[in-house]
């Protein structure tokens, strides 16, 4: 399960070295699968991908080794449909992706006066590894560290951690408690401890810079139409995208660093998403 997962919500940005480049190419993958499969069944054929892939930049021979990876971490099973060749989300895949889609497509925000949900753990040094599994899941699931073994997060975010502290089997070295805010130092200035806030607000920042000039450019163009360029822009904005708000534990407004990068991030994907998703599915209907 834990490959999965890593696979799943790993940082899509390519690096120097070829290994990283390649999780870039897995990232761009399975954001295509998440978008254009699920509505057809979980499956696309190789040739279907290979060509999406192409309209990205991405070659033959890079796609089907990217494939096979992404096969071995569990992701995705090979499947014939009608004699054609061709691979299916497996179903953790998809359920991974399905319970996504509410943290990627829709804004979270809490409000000062929810609470909190803390997760308290203890985990046997016999099982280190479960005890970095834990602490992995909880930091993607948006919590923040208030010391070892304790972590905080919105109580929001409380019924997302039991799913996931339940299928990932991590449930009985946890007790999850509702709590408020009881402490001496202002709430806003807590948070700055529990979460390396100035990290998250320099990579929302950092996906306007990139992303702000593909908005203009289309704001631009005279043909509003153009399927192709329109699929390839969305899946790399996307896949930009997807893991923000994963890092991001939906703090309320008042809790947060003055001017945050976040508002405008969000209001820019989904101003892009307006724009280009009726264009990028009929590129896909297109080719499938």
């Amino acid at each position: 399960m834990t490959t999965v997962k890593g696979a799943l919500s790993a940082d899509p940005d390519t690096t120097r070295d070829g290994r990283g480049a390649d999780a870039g190419l897995r990232a761009v993958i399975v954001t295509i699968y998440g978008l254009y499969a699920r509505e057809v069944g979980g499956w696309l054929s190789v040739s279907t991908l290979i060509r999406l892939m192409a309209e990205l930049g991405v070659d033959e021979p890079a796609v089907r080794s990217s494939i096979s990876r992404l096969k071995r971490r569990g992701i995705l099973e090979a499947e014939r449909v009608d004699g054609r060749a061709g691979y299916a989300l497996s179903a953790q895949a998809r359920e991974i992706l399905d319970a996504g889609d509410r943290r990627i497509f829709h804004r979270r925000r809490g409000t000062l006066d929810e609470g909190w949900v803390l997760a308290v753990f203890s985990v046997p040094e016999s099982e280190r590894r479960r005890r970095h599994t834990l602490r992995s899941r909880l930091a993607w699931l948006g919590f923040g560290s208030v010391g070892p073994g304790v972590w905080i997060a919105p109580a929001h975010l409380q019924a997302e951690a039991r799913d996931v502290l339940v299928r990932e089997q991590l449930a009985e070295y946890v007790d999850l408690f509702e709590a408020s805010y009881l402490g001496f130092a202002p709430a806003a200035e807590q948070v700055r401890h529990w979460w390396d806030l100035q990290s998250l607000d320099a990579l929302y920042q950092q996906f306007c810079d990139d992303h702000s000039p593909v908005l203009a450019r289309w704001r631009a163009r005279r043909s509003k139409d153009d399927p192709g360029p329109a699929f390839a822009d969305y899946v790399r904005v996307l896949t930009s995208w997807r893991r923000l708000p994963y890092l991001d534990p939906g703090l309320a407004p008042e809790l947060l660093p003055r001017d945050w990068s976040g508002t405008r991030a969000a209001d820019l994907f989904f101003a892009l998403q307006r724009r280009l998703e009726r264009p990028s599915h009929a590129f896909v209907e297109q080719v499938r």
